[in-house]
């Protein structure tokens, strides 16, 4: 497991929610904790925040069309 410094898990959180907000007004339901995973992975993994956004809304409508 990747141990992350908590300031920078922080502020990641904190990115991640002011971006969730518009997905999740046109989502269908879901937990938000698995587009914040999705998300915060993505910038972990150097995506910007806008293909961050693109990646975590792809593996929710994955993990719903799952369902």
């Amino acid at each position: 497991m990747n141990i992350m410094d908590v300031s920078v898990l922080a502020v990641l959180l904190r990115e991640a929610e002011e971006h969730h907000g518009p997905y999740e007004a046109a989502a269908p339901k879901h937990h938000w904790s698995d587009w914040y995973a999705a998300y915060i992975t993505a910038r972990q993994g150097g995506r910007t925040t806008d293909q961050a956004v693109d990646e975590a809304s792809r593996a929710l409508e994955r993990l719903l069309g799952g369902r």
